[in-house]
């Protein structure tokens, strides 16, 4: 019995003029058919009355048809027509409305959600006390900009540079000689890897260093960062607590001896402020050496300290190859940026460089050539130095500002480091209490158990002072106070 020739009418109102009508033709057709509404051995009218029926030209529908052939959703056979060939019909789009499919569902289930924000961070501008900013405003741009028109006007020679995965080899030179002077570190240039930062760093290092299931000790309080990082890669985050001198080595002695690593912020902890005592340094790198464990030392601020040099780094104490160190120029200079460092141990740069091909083939990127050029002419050194007075005067203005507007309701840390400080409620609010009371205010200060794995409510907040001046600080800490006296 033959098939009935298809009634189907096309949308003519559906027409966009942006497209050709060859394109919206194909569109309709082929729509209709994965949504069912030309059923399977419907046959189509013949190209001349497809034509006159819808006032279109006969080559449009020759092509449109020859088209939908070879993709394989009619075909056409002399004395048989053209027919819609059987495929297995998709449902509509869903509306916004509708319930997500079975698999999305399982990835939303299963996903670790984040302790919530309140509003304040997709909000314009920077609020008093916003973590994470520094003084942009002071970067020396027009000077950046100078280098980088130099670069620009040699461009060619760029072109013909290496493909290193490691980076750009002067650059990672010059990072090599900061690190050596700066930080006390013994290292070449073929031990650093440029990477984007140190979340970058600590997503590839997570992934190759850990498997599922592998314990590895986490300062509690930590950086939520490095939690991702290692979460993503299934490790067992072991929270070992902290006193005054940083990490607890002991406890985490006690809690998981055979831990597969540790990560640390050893110069500046995160977010609590204070610095690994030596002690704890030795006892840490002999616990990593006598296991055969590694340690990420993440030294994301460290040229910030205010009283007396920056701390010697950990890796300079190292002399069993257990100390992988990671930094960042973002913060340094301006996060937009996006140049950080790996510097590995040398037997791990291969097995590294490798894992690392997966997702990178080519690493070298102008932005390095003229980060290359601001530390070799010593422009690096000469606005950390600047830096380094316009920060300890915003922190003083902030620990000053302190005891005089916010006397029994916080009590902020005396650490004279970083671009943060932390501070500890005194009025019986918790952390989050703290928090929402201070956006009330409009001020960003973020609660301290964000950052807890399993440790008790420090009571506290975070606050951030680089990126605003003394009259910025000073009206803050009134608005803050206001808030926290309620």
């Amino acid at each position: 019995m033959p098939k009935a020739t298809s009634a189907f009418e096309l949308a003519l109102d559906n027409y966009a003029p942006h497209q050709t009508l060859t394109n919206w033709l194909y569109t309709q057709l082929r729509l209709a058919i994965i949504e069912g509404r030309l059923r399977p051995g419907t046959r189509l009218p013949a190209s001349r009355d497809f034509a006159k029926l819808h006032g279109v030209s006969r080559g449009t529908v020759v092509s449109v048809f020859e088209r939908l052939q070879s993709e394989g959703y009619v075909s056409c056979r002399v004395g048989s027509g053209t027919r819609v060939t059987r495929i297995a019909p998709v449902a509509p789009v869903r509306t916004t409305n509708s319930r997500p499919p079975a698999y999305i569902r399982r990835v939303i289930s299963d996903h670790v959600r984040p302790k919530p924000w309140i509003g304040l961070a997709g909000r314009p501008g920077i609020r008093p006390f916003r973590v994470g900013e520094g003084a942009v405003d002071e970067f020396p741009a027009e000077l950046w900009g100078t280098i980088a028109a130099r670069r620009a006007r040699n461009f060619r020679s760029w072109l013909q540079t290496d493909r290193d995965p490691r980076g750009y080899r002067p650059l990672r030179e010059a990072i090599s000689d900061y690190l050596s002077s700066s930080r006390g570190m013994r290292c070449v240039a073929d031990q650093v890897i440029v990477v984007s930062g140190v979340q970058q760093a600590l997503d590839l290092l997570a992934r190759i260093l850990l498997k599922p299931g592998d314990p590895v000790w986490m300062e509690d309080p930590g950086y939520f960062g490095a939690t991702i990082a290692f979460s993503n890669a299934g490790a067992q985050m072991i929270p070992v607590p902290l006193d005054d001198s940083g990490l607890s080595v002991s406890a985490g002695l006690k809690m998981c001896p055979h831990a597969r690593g540790a990560y640390v912020t050893p110069a500046h902890q995160f977010p609590m402020g204070m610095a690994i005592s030596l002690e704890r340094r030795m006892a840490l790198l002999k616990w990593a050496s006598d296991n055969g464990a590694f340690v990420i030392e993440d030294d994301y601020d460290s040229e910030f300290r205010f009283g007396g040099r920056p701390v010697a780094s950990l890796q300079s104490l190292d002399r069993n190859s257990t100390v992988i160190f990671i930094g960042s120029f973002n913060k340094l200079l301006f996060s937009s940026l996006r140049i950080g460092y790996i510097v590995l141990p040398l037997s791990l740069v291969d097995v590294f460089l490798a894992y690392r091909y997966r997702t990178d083939f080519h690493n070298a990127s102008p932005d390095q050539a003229v980060l290359c050029d601001f530390i070799a002419d010593g422009h690096l050194g000469r606005h950390l130095r600047r830096m380094r007075e316009l920060y300890a005067s915003r922190l003083t203005a902030l620990i000053e500002g302190g005891e005089r507007y916010l006397k029994g309701l916080l009590e902020i840390s005396d650490v004279r480091a970083g671009l943060y400080t932390a501070a500890l409620l005194k009025n019986g609010m918790t952390s989050w209490q703290g928090e929402k009371a201070a956006a009330t205010r409009d001020i960003e200060a973020i609660a301290l158990d964000r950052y807890t794995l399993e440790s008790p409510d420090p009571k506290g907040l975070l606050l951030g002072f680089g990126a605003f001046d003394k009259a910025s600080i000073r009206a803050g800490l009134i608005k803050l106070a206001a808030a926290l006296a309620r």
